[in-house]
């Protein structure tokens, strides 16, 4: 986590390269780790199986964490904390599933790298949080996470039947459309916990809270320019 932040400068710029690239340039897809691609064939495209979510400002579903949250005496983080990473990781989770889902539906290139590109930011941004989680004696839920847990912004069982149906500029329009509702999601979670009394006083967690910010605030106005360009 000491290295988050050059970590996150190296996202943001990457960002606005992938908003930037031109649409001749085709990415390839690189293939997942072990543990991703094991994870992505136990769960592959089933949103049928994914929980129906909350309003964007309602209470946030925690029902897939069943171990209880102890925080030792002394310890510079707080409850807030452990709930905000370990959802963030499930709303990252549900993030790289959908743009996965471009490879296959015929997506604009300048989209399918834009949708690489979070795939590959946030799947170590996950890892960074499960270290975090288990260096501090908490729960570190995994990839599968989304299925079970329901943070701000995550899509509903049927926006992602719709998503995983649309193809070619259908598909990217949709995409835009929820990834960027998504992410403002991320941006409400960040503001709920800068908002708790004595939550982020860790370095690692406001380190990350507030990259999570910059670079997803980024991202949003990325996407709505592509949408503006459709």
């Amino acid at each position: 986590m000491k290295t988050l932040r050059a970590h996150a400068s190296i996202l943001l710029l990457s960002t606005l390269a992938a908003g930037c690239a031109t649409r001749g340039q085709t990415p390839a897809t690189p293939a997942p780790t072990t543990a991703t691609a094991a994870d992505e064939h136990r769960h592959t495209d089933n949103p049928a199986s994914a929980p129906a979510v909350h309003d964007m400002h309602a209470m946030h579903d925690m029902h897939g964490m069943s171990a209880p949250i102890v925080i030792p005496k002394g310890a510079l983080y707080t409850e807030a904390d452990v709930h905000f990473m370990q959802g963030m990781i499930a709303h990252h989770a549900q993030a790289i599933h959908m743009s996965r889902l471009a490879a296959t539906r015929g997506a604009d290139p300048r989209l399918l790298r834009f949708a690489l590109k979070i795939d590959q930011s946030q799947w170590a941004e996950i890892r960074l949080m499960q270290d975090w989680l288990h260096a501090n004696g908490q729960m570190a839920p995994d990839t599968s996470s989304w299925r079970t847990m329901s943070m701000p912004g995550m899509l509903t069982a049927d926006e992602l039947a719709q998503l995983d149906a649309a193809r070619g500029t259908a598909f990217d329009r949709l995409f835009l459309t929820l990834m960027i509702r998504h992410h403002e999601g991320a941006l409400l979670m960040v503001s709920e916990l800068l908002a708790t009394p004595r939550a982020a006083q860790d370095v690692d967690v406001n380190v990350f809270a507030n990259d999570v910010e910059a670079v997803q605030t980024a991202e949003i106005a990325v996407m709505r320019q592509m949408l503006t360009d459709r």
